[in-house]
């Protein structure tokens, strides 16, 4: 059954007062690689100013990554946890950057574009298939033309017995990156509210909308960097 979006932003509210971003590390095996990939795709160089939005942005951990690669870019961060927002805050205000910070639910309006790319790490897959599918036509809408969309994500296994090895080898990365079995619980806590879906289902989505160069960039077991592009015309 799907939580409450009050459900979710309680949980990642009291995520947000611990050490989030060095656990995260931890947690997500080949983090600097599906985060990289989100970097890498658009092929921009350092001096260009793009604007970005960043969806589910949490304590701005990606966006925070994009400002440093692309310091003119134009950033928007969007997220329905205030505390995780205001961590956000704190670092850009760390850096000497002005970014637009909006509270939100992904699932409702997003702000206002057109964007050079639309990004997103480790949170869409709190939705259903339906409400993905419907905010993967919002971005679509919100792109300039060439924009990109890249979502870093966890995803479902292809079938219940890949599933079972990707939650297996995970569970050993984890633990041989050193989290503590309490924090290891809490992460599970956090995972009730995932909802994944399989990258081949997700790539259809994108495909179906109309997005070109439609790929997974980066993947490792439940880990995937993967999106696409507006047409130019």
């Amino acid at each position: 059954m799907p939580h409450p979006a009050q459900d979710i932003r309680k949980a990642f509210d009291a995520a947000a007062m611990a050490d989030y971003d060095g656990l995260r590390r931890q947690l997500v095996p080949g983090f600097d690689d599906l985060y990289g990939a989100v970097l890498a795709v658009p092929g921009w160089p350092a001096d260009a100013a793009p604007r970005i939005l960043d969806i589910g942005a949490g304590t701005g951990l990606l966006s925070g990554l994009a400002q440093a690669f692309w310091p003119a870019a134009q950033i928007t961060l969007i997220d329905l946890s205030p505390e995780m927002l205001a961590r956000a805050r704190e670092r850009f205000a760390a850096m000497g950057r002005a970014v637009d910070i909006v509270t939100g639910d992904i699932a409702g309006p997003l702000p206002d574009g057109p964007f050079d790319a639309v990004v997103s790490a480790l949170a869409i897959h709190h939705l259903g298939d339906t409400d993905k599918q419907a905010l993967y036509r919002r971005i679509f809408g919100l792109l300039k033309p060439g924009g990109w969309f890249l979502n870093a994500e966890q995803l479902l296994g292809p079938t219940d017995a890949v599933h079972r090895l990707y939650q297996a080898e995970w569970l050993r990365r984890v633990r041989g990156a050193g989290v503590a079995e309490e924090e290891l619980t809490a992460a599970r806590e956090r995972m009730r509210f995932d909802q994944e879906a399989t990258l081949s289902d997700q790539l259809q989505w994108l495909t179906d909308i109309g997005f070109i160069d439609v790929d997974c960039f980066y993947k490792n077991f439940r880990m995937g960097t993967f999106g696409g592009r507006r047409p130019e015309v």
